[in-house]
């Protein structure tokens, strides 16, 4: 397996053309994979509110829910 620093070395031999169509597709998939989180995340959100498992409220009422889980489990 290559390190980081393998993948570097090798990215530097690359001529700047290719470097820069290196790092575009790079920035391509990354957008594809968060594109794929926030559906995934919609998808789970969806379930939930069918389930009747989704809560909604304010800032304030997710605070408070959090802190009562936290003492919860103290």
């Amino acid at each position: 397996m290559m390190t980081v620093e393998d993948i570097v070395d090798s990215i530097d031999r690359l001529s700047i053309e290719d470097q820069e169509k290196l790092f575009e597709l790079v920035r391509r998939r990354r957008i594809e994979q968060q594109e794929a989180e926030i559906l995934a995340s919609r998808r789970e959100l969806k379930q939930a509110i069918a389930n009747g498992t989704a809560k909604k409220g304010s800032v304030q009422d997710l605070i408070t829910d959090l802190s009562f889980q936290r003492k919860m489990m103290c």
